[in-house]
């Protein structure tokens, strides 16, 4: 009887085996879009120029207005003028919101438009921390440098070129393209809403709105070695909070047996420990899909049977970190602290802050709970101090992600398009009100050292990198 039992069992583990391993012999890449391979001419040195002109703009957000410079900003306006005369005699240009500026290129045919955005404004630097200055628009080894070509001045000029050539060339979009440039991206301004509600108040849903977000990258995913460019089709929620706790103060020669500092030092300790659960989101699912389909055989079995080890995946993301971790679940990082300013006082206040990125159906009050739940602790308030909500998932279905990847196809010819979720925050979040197809990707091929200058010291891109991204847009807009 036990030898059956066992033979039985043994049939079944190798039924299982054959499954996986058949299942992921059977998970192989989907046809690939075909590239054209038509070349556009542009002219490399007026790119550069007019690049340069956009750098030196300081146009600086701060959250503290009163250290705005609103002269380089309305300098920055009146310079797109005289860089891009075509487009100013063609589109009719209007200022809405605080600094905010949407151009309209009226097209052949009635139907729903599409946006193209991008913001002018810029975080601070720190110029002793550069090695060459921030403001200047250095060229040296076919490299521009500067506040700003990264993010995200670079794909403005992007668009506005490829609309200045297009426009010479006498072309005319099937239907309406809009350009909205924010100047308050950097500080969640309310220019980008104003915009929105614009389009709102006038019935318009846009066909497609594409926003910074992915970029073309290398060795970003596990068993693959091609350039992957990934273009975002949802983004993360953000939400800062804050764990408060007081006492009675006192002298630190007579503690209690826990103090304030030791408590939320627990409640920190029980949140990392307690990660929030995994969740599977359509971005990541396709994104897996796609890319999983390249990996090597290794991976492909995991990837393949995902309904059998989500869990050990999710494991190997806990363990790992970082943004494949933080593909899976909402992120807690905590950020902040603050007591008391004497060693033998115990403050009779204490916080810690925490910065979190809610993913799928997580929501800044859902989150407050969870995290009031794990530490369990009435002793400490739990505040929150500002949030948004996760973007909802733009389609995957429809003509527009099918005219976007194939012009990200066209200008990236080696690089494998997939979707991804965008684990920062961004303008776009708030188009999602007015239609389902809002894409994030930033139209350059980005090294892994050239992502860290975003918002970094010694931001710059390569010239050539520059001139990709024009390319991009004039193969987006024709087929508009």
């Amino acid at each position: 009887m036990l030898g059956k039992v066992i033979l039985a069992l043994i049939v079944v583990i190798a039924v299982f085996i054959g499954v996986i391993l058949l299942r992921a012999a059977r998970f192989k890449p989907k046809s690939e879009l075909t590239s054209s391979l038509e070349d556009v001419l542009l002219d490399e040195n007026r790119i550069v120029w007019d690049m340069q002109e956009m750098i030196r703009c300081k146009t600086i957000s701060y959250n503290d207005e009163s250290l705005i410079d609103k002269k380089e900003f309305e300098k920055f306006q009146k310079l797109l003028p005289k860089l891009y005369p075509k487009v100013h005699e063609t589109c009719e240009r209007q200022m809405l919101g605080v600094n905010g500026m949407l151009y309209c290129w009226k097209g052949r045919k009635e139907g729903e438009p599409i946006v193209l955005m991008s913001h002018y404004d810029v975080v601070p630097v720190e110029e002793s921390q550069w090695e060459k200055p921030a403001f200047e628009g250095i060229v040296e080894d076919g490299v521009l440098w500067g506040r700003g070509t990264l993010d995200t001045k670079g794909t403005l000029c992007g668009i506005m070129e490829a609309a200045e050539k297009l426009m010479k060339d006498n072309f005319v979009p099937e239907h309406d393209i809009y350009f909205a440039f924010s100047g308050q991206e950097e500080v969640n301004g309310p220019t980008c809403p104003a915009m929105v509600d614009w389009f709102e108040e006038r019935g318009i849903h846009p066909a497609m709105v594409l926003d910074e977000g992915g970029a073309v990258v290398e060795n970003v995913f596990p068993g693959v070695d091609r350039e992957c460019a990934l273009i975002g089709i949802a983004e993360k929620g953000l939400t800062n909070i804050e764990f408060h706790a007081k006492s009675n103060g006192g002298h630190a020669s007579m503690p209690p047996v826990h103090t304030i500092v030791g408590e939320l030092a627990q409640a920190v300790v029980d949140v990392e420990k307690h990660p929030f659960p995994r969740q599977i989101t359509k971005p990541v699912r396709e994104m897996l899909d796609t890319l999983g389909r390249h990996s090597t055989f290794a991976y492909k079995i995991l990837f393949a049977n995902l309904w059998c080890f989500a869990g050990l995946f999710d494991k190997v993301c806990q363990k790992s970190g970082g943004e494949l971790n933080a593909m899976l679940r909402t992120t807690c990082a905590m950020t902040k602290m603050q007591g008391g300013k004497a060693f033998n006082v115990i403050p009779p206040t204490a916080s810690v802050g925490m910065n979190l990125r809610l993913i799928g159906t997580d929501t800044v009050d859902s989150a407050k709970a969870y995290l009031e739940r794990v530490i369990n602790n009435p002793n400490i308030e739990v505040s929150v101090f500002e949030g948004r909500n996760p973007s909802t998932e733009s389609d995957t279905s429809c003509a527009e992600w099918g005219n976007l990847c194939q012009a990200v196809a066209d200008t990236w010819r080696k690089a494998l398009v997939s979707p991804y979720l965008m684990m920062a925050c961004s303008d776009s979040w708030h188009y999602c009100r007015i239609t389902d197809r809002v894409y994030k990707f930033s139209a350059m091929k980005l090294s892994k050292e050239e992502r860290g200058m975003i918002h970094g010291n010694n931001e710059r891109v390569p010239v050539e990198t520059l001139v990709k991204t024009v390319e991009f847009y004039v193969r987006l807009m024709k087929k508009c």
